[in-house]
């Protein structure tokens, strides 16, 4: 007769937050995976809890290796309670492997419903709810935290991230850059805690408060983009696009063939306002004048009210 997996959900910020039956699961599970053992220990007290089972680390650096023990384990019989640090495993947390790996041998798994940052920052941040994605934690490095970001530009509902407070103003520098400094956002920090913070407005007013610093643990709520036409489409934002990709490693091909699809316009038109672009960089230098800013035609594309008669070369992609 093969055990249990039980994924139980720890508070994220107020003890009294903890579900009822997480007690109970403590109190009986044969073998308990904690993300943090001394963690574990605080909560255990301050649920006065008491675990009759074996206490074992499980973390993301013996995931892989401690897996198949715990795997085992379950397939002699054993219940296994596994948590982490806060909020649901598995989420941004070990225990996606461990669940893989019992469903892969017919064990059951099951939870205990728990608070969660996601949906907690979600409820609080006044965007909208209906519709969502979480991206989890972005990557360290600058070009390619922009090329993740570049790859949900277009993306109609709200996201979420997770992120550390030390790399937060860069974050949402980068966010301010991709999606726009007018773009909506909330930061939540340190929720349901005692300095608990929601910090709402338009990303580029975000990204100066977060170079102040700031510090607790971090979930961003990131507006959808908003509903966009051809016609609406400036040709010097397109360029923008484009760059963005092109500095976050893709070719130039790629990009435009990417900001056409995220636009809804033929490939022909973000390619036409690039080489636009080029050639007004081209002219600004041999004139010695820099008029305007490199990159950045007037007019929209589509041929819909031009502003300055973006011209329209010749040639292919």
């Amino acid at each position: 007769m093969t055990g249990t997996l039980v994924l139980a959900g720890t508070p994220i910020g107020e003890i009294a937050d903890a579900p009822p039956r997480l007690a109970t699961e403590l109190a009986a599970a044969d073998v308990i995976a904690a993300e943090d053992t001394r963690r574990l220990r605080r909560l255990t007290q301050a649920l006065e809890v008491t675990p009759a089972g074996r206490i074992v680390s499980y973390f993301e650096g013996n995931e892989a290796a401690r897996t198949p023990e715990l795997a085992d384990a379950l397939a002699g019989g054993a219940r296994v309670l596994l948590v982490t640090d806060a909020g649901m495993p598995s989420v941004s947390d070990p225990g996606y492997r461990l669940v893989a790996a019992a469903v892969e041998r017919g064990i059951k798994v099951t939870a205990v419903p728990g608070p969660s940052a996601v949906l907690t920052a979600l409820a609080v941040s006044g965007l909208p709810v209906d519709r969502f994605c979480f991206e989890g934690f972005l990557p360290r490095k600058a070009g390619e935290r922009r090329s993740r970001l570049s790859e949900v530009e277009g993306e109609r509902r709200t996201l979420v991230y997770f992120e550390a407070p030390h790399r937060l103003d860069d974050t949402l520098a980068a966010m301010a850059e991709v999606f726009g400094a007018d773009r909506r956002a909330a930061v939540c920090r340190e929720l349901t805690k005692t300095y608990e913070e929601v910090k709402r407005g338009p990303l580029g007013e975000l990204a100066a408060w977060a170079a102040e610093g700031v510090r607790g643990e971090i979930t961003i709520v990131v507006e959808g983009a908003p509903q966009s036409g051809p016609q609406e489409t400036d040709a010097a934002e397109l360029v923008r696009r484009v760059r963005i990709r092109e500095e976050a490693g893709e070719r130039r091909k790629e990009a435009i063939a990417a900001v056409a699809a995220e636009a809804g316009l033929p490939k022909r038109e973000v390619f036409d306002a690039v080489v636009a672009a080029k050639n007004a960089e081209k002219d600004a230098a041999k004139d010695g004048k820099g008029a305007g800013k490199p990159g950045a035609p007037s007019g929209t594309v589509s041929g819909i009210r031009s502003r300055g008669g973006v011209a329209k070369p010749s040639g292919g992609e």
